[in-house]
Parts: structure tokens; C-alpha cells; sequence
């Protein structure tokens, strides 16, 4: 007799299910540190976010309208809360530097009211702060970095405005789009740069403002305020920006160490 055949096994069709549950379980495990990781990375973000912010505001970076960033989420009361310092309320800080600023206008304005109302200067609220635009035609010969010695005592008016208050201020130079080509200077750019170091220059020397509190810009043509199309515009864009940062100029911070 011919031995009888033993029927080949069946191949099973369920070992699948073995990876798929492993993959699973990775997955799930994947899913459970992602979780953890985003729980005490959002608080320490807007921790180091709220931080930064409070910083920049300092230095006179952001507006100080800018709206504070939410408060962190509250730790659980199972875990101990960490407090590294106590900074000041960032919205009541920005409503104390607004009524300064408001001051400071008050000062100027009467300081300033025969310039203002020949048109020679301009007072106004910038985003970063207060700005009193000193115009060409009242403190600048033409083609010229020097201030004209007419102009001096409205100068030294508001410059002992700026020494009393000590905020951060920024020159800010500007001229209309009318190329300029003479011995001294090639270009808008190096004119309007050598009134705004110009100015600088006299605030430090002459009023003895301290040089951490100031900085210098040169725009040239190209930030105007009115049209260069008409004569009475490119008048107005020939001038300096004194800006008024928002922030005081911090004379508490320890110098680094060497």
C-alpha cells in the first residue's frame, strides 16, 4: 500500500496581526512623549517668550503700545513654582513711559512753540515713540551736516529737555530724492548719516549726554514723509528725526565683567 500523503499545512493569515500590534504600540507610546514634551515646553516658551519681550521693550526695540504676550499657563499646584526675579507688569510699565512721554511732548511743544510755528520743527507720536522732526530750512544750509548758529538755542532748549528726561534717543537723518554730488558728500546717504552723527556728536560733546543713550541713523531718501513731487514736500522730507524711544535709558545695568 502507498503511504498516505500528510496534508501541507495551511499557511495562517493572522500573523499580521503581530506587527500591526507592535506598530501600535509605538505609535501610542510615540504620541504619549510628544504630549509630555509639548505640556512643559508651553510653559517654559512663554516663560522665555514673556522674558525676551519684557527685554527688547527696555531698549526701546518694540513700542511700548506693543500688547504683552499672555501669562504662561499656571503650574499645577503638585509641582512647586519657580520664580527667578520679579519683573514689573509689562502694561503698567507701558502706561507709566506713555505719561512720560506725554510730558516730555508738553516741554518740548512750549520749549519749541516759535520753531513749530514757523514750520521749522514738527512734533509728533511715532510708533516707537515721540518725534520731533527738525527740518532743513530751519537748521541745515543746503547740501550741509553742520546746524546753522541761528538755530543753536532752539537746539540747546531741547537738548536739556533730552539730558532732564534721559530716554533712549535715536538721530534719525533724511533727505528728499534730489541726487547730490559736492566735494563733501556723493550721495543722500552720506548727508543724511553725517547730520544724524553730526547732532549726535554736539549732544555728547556740548550737553554732555552720556553716548549709551544715544544712537544714529542715516536714511537718505528714502523714508519720506510728504511727496517729492511738489517743492513743499521734499521740504519736509529734508530733515532730522530726533525719536524719543519709549523706554527710559536703563543707568542700572551692571557693566560686564571683564
Amino acid at each position: 500500500m502507498k503511504p498516505k500523503r500528510r496534508p501541507a499545512p495551511r499557511p495562517s493569515h493572522e500573523r499580521w496581526l503581530v506587527s500591526y500590534a507592535d506598530f501600535i504600540t509605538l505609535l501610542f507610546a510615540f504620541f504619549v512623549v510628544l504630549y509630555s514634551a509639548a505640556e512643559v515646553n508651553q510653559r517654559k516658551v512663554m516663560q522665555v517668550a514673556a522674558a525676551i519681550q519684557s527685554a527688547f521693550q527696555q531698549m526701546g526695540a518694540f513700542p511700548p503700545s506693543a500688547s504683552p504676550l499672555p501669562p504662561p499657563p499656571e503650574v499645577p499646584a503638585t509641582q512647586p513654582a519657580v520664580t527667578v526675579g520679579s519683573p514689573p507688569p509689562i502694561a503698567a510699565a507701558s502706561v507709566e513711559h506713555q505719561e512720560d512721554l506725554s510730558e516730555l511732548r508738553h516741554e518740548l511743544e512750549a520749549a519749541l512753540a516759535p520753531e513749530i510755528a514757523r514750520g521749522e520743527v514738527a512734533v509728533h507720536s511715532g510708533a516707537e515713540g515721540l518725534v520731533v522732526s527738525l527740518r532743513e530750512i530751519g537748521f541745515f544750509d543746503s547740501g550741509s551736516a553742520g546746524i546753522q548758529a541761528h538755530s543753536q538755542a532752539a537746539f540747546r532748549r531741547m537738548a536739556k529737555l533730552l539730558a532732564a528726561h534721559k530716554f533712549s534717543v535715536r538721530i534719525e537723518g533724511h533727505t528728499d530724492n534730489v541726487p547730490i554730488h559736492n566735494a563733501q558728500f556723493h550721495s543722500n546717504w552720506e548727508l543724511s548719516t553725517a547730520r544724524a552723527t553730526e547732532m549726535v556728536r554736539l549732544l555728547i560733546t556740548e550737553y554732555q549726554l552720556p553716548p549709551e543713550q544715544l544712537s544714529a541713523a542715516g536714511y537718505g531718501e528714502y523714508h519720506p514723509t510728504a511727496s517729492n513731487q511738489t517743492a513743499e514736500g521734499r521740504a519736509q522730507n529734508r530733515r532730522v528725526d530726533v525719536v524719543i524711544l519709549g523706554k527710559q535709558w536703563l543707568t542700572d545695568i551692571a557693566p560686564a565683567p571683564q
